[in-house]
């Protein structure tokens, strides 16, 4: 068989917006993170583990919402007699909808409410809390601990990072019942004892219109905390920050810098993805299409290479090459260009009149 590899060079030039000076904020750690390309835009000691407070509640939510059927009826138990701080102040034997909880958890913070949904999904906090650290793991997270569902840290601590804590929340935006909870402002619902009327204790939500989701924490330790995300035009993107006096004012700068220096386009365009050589002849393909954030100085920066073997014999849709994005000579994306063989004409037509005889 006969092998023979042929590179070929596109150089993309792009127009884009206007970029401006760095950012000075007030977090000991945080980041800014488009949520489809997972490029970071912005970045202050990302990796460093550090309390997360209610912030915490995001996974718990996750496995919620995962493991959970959100129509069943939950007893509350003594279990919420040992909580403190922000409760939504269940009683003991109250029945609500597991979905109930899920609102009180994310818009009020309810300690109590993630105690009864760790006992209800998995039957013990401990449990619950072996499940909160295997999926951080599937996820990518792997400076993040958590030993407890609520995020107090008084006896037990979580710690996580502004990075894993980014990825937490991109993984979290792609469920739509978390965007919708995690999103709403204002929420109501009776139970066999009481009725409740929450608010969401993010004022972000109510004070920035880009803003779509987000989760609140605080405690003396851990410092203020906060997880959000925003959208605006095809930008889609979250921001983290860890032990911040000033976390709403920094959410919002992040996001104003990255949607005024940032612009996604699309690079690799699958319907459109033509290579011109003579040897497979306009018959190599890509089955993905890729996006990728970008400032008005990487306007330059952008290549795509092409690698081919040439092959005297291939079958239909066989891998035949790679594509790779750089952007100034870093390797940006990289996928596989597929062939799809050339129709043999006078085979077809033979093929056609059998069917059409014999069914």
């Amino acid at each position: 068989m006969k092998k023979k590899i042929v590179i070929f060079f596109m150089l993309i030039v792009i127009v884009l917006p206007t970029s401006v000076n760095g950012l000075s904020l007030s977090c000991r750690s945080c980041i800014l993170m488009d949520m489809d390309s997972k490029r970071i835009l912005y970045e202050k000691d990302i990796n460093s583990p550090r309390l997360i407070a209610s912030i915490t509640k995001i996974m718990t939510a996750m496995l919620a919402i995962e493991n959970g059927n959100l129509s069943d009826t939950v007893i509350v138990g003594e279990e919420i007699l040992k909580m403190y701080g922000s409760n939504i102040y269940l009683e003991v034997g109250e029945s609500i909808k597991l979905k109930d909880l899920l609102y009180g958890l994310m818009l009020r913070s309810g300690n109590d409410a993630a105690i009864v949904i760790a006992n209800h999904i998995a039957g013990s906090e401990e449990k619950f809390v072996e499940m909160m650290n295997k999926k951080a793991k599937k996820i990518g997270m792997k400076n993040t601990v958590y030993n407890n569902c609520h995020g107090l840290d008084d006896e037990t601590e979580n710690k996580s990072t502004a990075y894993d804590m980014a990825l937490l929340s991109t993984y979290a935006y792609n469920n739509s019942i978390y965007r919708e909870v995690a999103g709403t402002k204002k929420y109501k619902l009776s139970t066999d004892k009481k009725s409740y009327s929450w608010s969401n204790r993010n004022k972000l939500l109510f004070d920035y219109k880009y803003l779509t989701t987000g989760k609140t924490g605080y405690t003396p330790k851990a410092g203020k905390t906060l997880v959000t995300t925003a959208s605006n035009g095809n930008l889609n993107l979250t921001a983290v920050a860890l032990n911040d006096g000033n976390h709403y004012i920094s959410h919002k700068e992040m996001y104003e810098y990255g949607f005024k220096n940032y612009k996604k386009y699309k690079i690799l365009d699958k319907k459109k993805f033509k290579i011109d050589d003579n040897f497979y002849k306009n018959i190599v393909y890509i089955k993905n299409d890729f996006s990728y954030p970008l400032t008005e100085i990487e306007k330059d920066k952008i290549k795509i290479i092409v690698k081919l073997t040439k092959l005297d014999n291939y079958a239909n849709d066989s891998i035949v090459g790679i594509v790779i994005v750089t952007l100034d000579s870093k390797e940006i994306y990289k996928d596989n260009v597929y062939v799809k063989k050339k129709e043999d004409k006078k085979k077809n037509i033979i093929v056609r009149f059998k069917e059409w005889i014999f069914g």
